[in-house]
């Protein structure tokens, strides 16, 4: 391998590791976790809303069926199925 395509290629991936995120970008990214600490700071706050605490007499979808555990697994799944597919469109248009 001669020097200078090792130089390229040394070039390219230091601008793939040096990636400049924009507010915007950066505060796409911090929906899903917020909303996830949300919904820990809310179950924490009430937590007779977790009936997974005292289950007795409740059935399974009663006790899946907890409004924080909700808020929760969407700020999750948003950070994880969403919002970084969308930084990558974002990052991508701004090119």
């Amino acid at each position: 391998m001669s020097a200078e395509i090792a130089r390229r290629l040394e070039r390219i991936g230091q601008e793939e590791r040096t990636r400049v995120r924009t507010p915007r970008m950066r505060a796409v990214l911090a929906l899903g976790p917020v909303t996830a600490l949300a919904g820990v700071a809310w179950a924490v706050a009430q937590p007779w809303r977790l009936t997974l605490l005292h289950p007795y007499g409740q059935g399974f979808w009663w006790l899946l069926a907890e409004p924080p555990l909700y808020v929760v697994g969407v700020g999750l799944a948003f950070w994880r199925l969403v919002a970084r597919e969308l930084v990558e469109d974002m990052a991508k248009a701004k090119r």
